[in-house]
Parts: C-alpha cells; sequence; structure tokens
C-alpha cells in the first residue's frame, strides 16, 4: 500500500511516569501491566496500533534505575537494546513532577543515540492545572537544550482522560519508514499468552502489599492445558501458577489469613484471564520461596530473566 508506514517505536522514562498506561490508551487494550508501584514492569511488551495509514509496534519497557540487583543491571541492559533498535522514542516525563536528576540522565542517556527521533511526552496532565503545563513544556525544553538533545516534538497527553493521545500516534507515525504492516489486523500484542497470564498475576499480586514485595515477587505459568474430557462447547483451561517469592515471612502476606489474598488475587486475575484466553479457566494457584533470587544468575534464568 502507497505511503503506509510500520515501524517501532518505545516509551521510555523513570518508573511510573505513565508509560505502560500510554501503552494501552493507545492500543486501546490491556496489553502492559499498570501499578501504581514504581519498577512493574519487567518485559519489553509490544503493543500493536493499526490504522488505516500506519501500523505501530509499540515496545514498553522496565523504567532506567540504579540498579542494585543482578536483575536490576538486566532490566537496565534490556531498556538500552531496546532504544537502540526501534525507531522512535517517546520520553514520558510527568507534569505532576518537576524535571529531576532522574530525567536528566535518561535526556542524556538519550542524546547519545545521535539522529533517532525523540519526542517528548508531557505525561498525567489530567492531575495539573495548564498553567503548570505550559511551565513543565518548557522546562523540558530547557533540558533538552542543555544536554544537547533537540526533541522532534513536544506533546502533552493524559492517558487516563484520553486527551491527545490521538495527536501522539499521529506525531509518532509521521516518524516511521514507509512499508506494510508488520502484524496481522486485530492482533494486539506478539506476547505469548502464558506472558500475558503471569503478568497479570503479578499486577493482582502487587495490589496493595508494602514496597519491599514488588521486586521479590516472580510469576510463571507452569501449565495451561484443556482439561480431558470437556466437550467443544463448553471447554476449561487448566492454568498452573507459581508465584514465587524470596522470603517466608512475603509468602505468608501473599497467602494472606486463610488463604484469603490468596483467593482474592486468583478471582481478581481470573477474569481478565478468561479475556485473554477467550475460555473459562480453573486457575491453579501456589506461592513458593526462592531465596534471594534477585541477586542469582541461575535462579533468574530459570524464572525466565
Amino acid at each position: 500500500m502507497s505511503g503506509f508506514r510500520s515501524g517501532f517505536a518505545c516509551f521510555v522514562g523513570r518508573p511510573n511516569v505513565g508509560k505502560s498506561t500510554l501503552t494501552n490508551a493507545l492500543v486501546g487494550g490491556k496489553v502492559a501491566i499498570t501499578s501504581s508501584r514504581p519498577q512493574t514492569t519487567r518485559h519489553a511488551i509490544r503493543g500493536l496500533v493499526h490504522r488505516p495509514d500506519a501500523q505501530i509496534v509499540l515496545v514498553d519497557t522496565p523504567g532506567l534505575h540504579r540498579p542494585r540487583t543482578l536483575l536490576g543491571q538486566r532490566l537496565n541492559d534490556l531498556v538500552r537494546t531496546t532504544w537502540a533498535e526501534v525507531d522512535t522514542i517517546g520520553l514520558c516525563l510527568p507534569a505532576d513532577e518537576r524535571i529531576g536528576p532522574g530525567d536528566r540522565f535518561l535526556i542524556r542517556e538519550i542524546a547519545a543515540l545521535r539522529g533517532k527521533p525523540v519526542i517528548a511526552v508531557a505525561t498525567k496532565t489530567d492531575l495539573v492545572s495548564p498553567q503548570r503545563v505550559a511551565e513543565h513544556l518548557m522546562a523540558i525544553q530547557a533540558a533538552g537544550e542543555e544536554a544537547g538533545l533537540r526533541w522532534h516534538e513536544m506533546v502533552p497527553v493524559s492517558a487516563v482522560a484520553d486527551d491527545q493521545v490521538g495527536l501522539l500516534a499521529d506525531l509518532i507515525v509521521a516518524t516511521l519508514p514507509e512499508g506494510p504492516a508488520l502484524y496481522p489486523e486485530g492482533q494486539l500484542t506478539d506476547e505469548p499468552e502464558a506472558t500475558l497470564v503471569a503478568e497479570v498475576i503479578r499486577e493482582a499480586a502487587l495490589e496493595g502489599v508494602r514496597d519491599e514485595l514488588p521486586h521479590s515477587l516472580a510469576v510463571v505459568v507452569d501449565e495451561m492445558v484443556p482439561r480431558e474430557g470437556r466437550s467443544a462447547d463448553n471447554p476449561l483451561i487448566d492454568v498452573r501458577v507459581n508465584v514465587y517469592v524470596e522470603r517466608d515471612s512475603q509468602k505468608g502476606i501473599i497467602i494472606g489469613k486463610q488463604g484469603s489474598r490468596l483467593r482474592e488475587i486468583g478471582t481478581t486475575s481470573r477474569a481478565q484471564i478468561e479475556k485473554i484466553l477467550g475460555t473459562p479457566v480453573y486457575l491453579d494457584l501456589h506461592v513458593k520461596v526462592a531465596k534471594e533470587w534477585q541477586r542469582d544468575p541461575k535462579q533468574l534464568r530459570k524464572l525466565g530473566f
């Protein structure tokens, strides 16, 4: 198709600046897990934006941060590899926070890529006044100049209020090369179903837990198999999942009093898993302790990092 554009774009930013929420808003479906806790995203989940004139493959990376563990180091490596491979970068800078040292560090890192279009995305504009948005855009402009980075575009958006999300998509499309669609129409992500299922369960497990836990939590789907003896018009998929934590005390937090917390996690995630798989599921959740897994190369491999 003449004039059709397709390519890869990624959102980067400090942890918890709205990258996953923005990915989901652009895709129009839930592909990246969103949580109020930093360091939620661990995989470069791709969301696909289908338009009559273009296809954007969105790569949602973990937030770049100062690593304290081997896992943290691997996540940072993943971010940098992704930056090098995409056509366009959107740097997310939340309007409800000042430009800080972490943002300046990111801007300097991205400035070193040279020649790649970088769009400054002022996120979370629904949380502040128009005057604050204007001040924020001026601060972004100044921070770019200071680092020797010339922004391709600057755009304020609110993924929650669906404000200017369409404009951001237009700006990204304009930077992509001409070429055919890379994925079939209607597909929202190229992630394996097991990865999406694991992420949904991890998101449910993270709701309302203390700060130490998000980093210590890993979810592995052991198996997803159709229940034997069920007819085609009454299918059931058995989903067996292990939730790993690093200490016995954390295991107690996840399970809750008389298993109440684990049941809640199961109920919350089952509905979403059935949506992903398109069929009823029986969810079998187990919590296991893998001591200090974030620092152990062998355990990291076993848990998929």
